[in-house]
């Protein structure tokens, strides 16, 4: 898992989001895809990631960017509301949230949030300030 449910995992308080963020080793995408395409989900494909909607309106993105293929290797057991799953790692937690923040075409409000979550994940962990881009420590800094 990454994105706002990993950042909720390594926070000190959650924040709700709409979508559950996920990296799948690549050889088991489709089968991931199928699984949740049984369960009722209805997958749409984009260039980076699959987006799956069921009946909720928590959808479900499987992230195929060559960004995040090491992650899972790295990610660490954790009990999110309950279901046993692996979160990705601290430091690739950071890492995502920044990568998400700059990309300029991201709607304004998801950049917000990006901004947000980073805050939430140095709140918790100040030792992660040290591993900021200069860049990203200046925005939080106007924040």
């Amino acid at each position: 898992m990454i994105g706002g449910l990993a950042v909720n995992h390594w926070a000190a308080e959650p924040m709700a989001t709409a979508d559950v963020d996920l990296v799948i080793a690549t050889d088991r995408i489709e089968e991931a895809v199928s699984a949740l395409s049984g369960a009722g989900f209805t997958a749409e494909r984009f260039e980076w990631s699959i987006n799956l909607k069921g009946r909720s309106k928590v959808s479900v993105l499987i992230s195929s960017e060559s960004f995040y293929h090491a992650f899972p290797a790295r990610a660490v057991p954790a009990d999110v509301h309950g279901i046993l799953m692996r979160v990705a790692s601290l430091d690739d937690t950071l890492q995502g949230k920044i990568k998400a923040w700059r990309e300029i075409a991201r709607r304004p409000s998801k950049r917000q949030k990006d901004v947000t979550d980073l805050m939430r994940l140095l709140e918790a962990h100040p030792h992660l300030n040290q591993h900021l881009p200069a860049d990203v420590a200046q925005r939080l800094a106007q924040a």
